[in-house]
């Protein structure tokens, strides 16, 4: 008798593909990744959404990304009317991948009733990638990691 072993990856069988397509288009809804909105931000004009910080004043001093509006968490029922169109889908960021800030932020918008995105990666992967940010002494681009964007080119994905 042989016992066969499986693999972790498989203990829970991959979904059937129609199921996995609507997850993953699902995701896109609820998804933006740092290069995508770097890129519609780059390509000049109105990109069609508005990007908010949900960071402190102490975090968004410490650098953000240019153009985005200052929103903190806490402050979104309160002044969302006043900085946000509601025909305008908004962008939401936080830290990074290792903080839940701008799910909660996005989460607060929605149930005000915008349309709204996370940005995968938060502010980390925006200066990671090496993309422009902004602090109150003025601009700033760091060398792209290369662990988290391509040295040359683009990734292709």
């Amino acid at each position: 008798m042989t016992v066969s072993t499986v693999s972790p990856v498989l203990r829970v069988a991959p979904a059937a593909p129609a199921e996995a397509a609507a997850h993953f288009r699902a995701s896109l809804a609820f998804h933006a990744d740092v290069s995508d909105v770097a890129a519609a931000l780059a390509a000049g004009g109105d990109p069609g959404f508005a990007v908010l910080d949900s960071r402190s004043t102490e975090s968004w001093d410490q650098g953000h990304i240019p153009g985005a509006i200052h929103l903190p968490t806490a402050l979104i029922p309160e002044q969302a009317a006043e900085l946000l169109d509601k025909a305008v889908p908004v962008v939401t960021y936080c830290w990074g991948p290792g903080c839940n800030g701008a799910t909660r932020a996005a989460l607060a918008l929605a149930e005000l009733g915008y349309q709204v995105k996370e940005m995968l990666g938060g502010f980390e992967y925006w200066v990671r990638e090496g993309f422009e940010f902004e602090t109150w002494q003025g601009r700033e681009r760091r060398a792209p990691d290369p662990l988290t964007a391509p040295v040359a080119g683009d990734c292709g994905c």
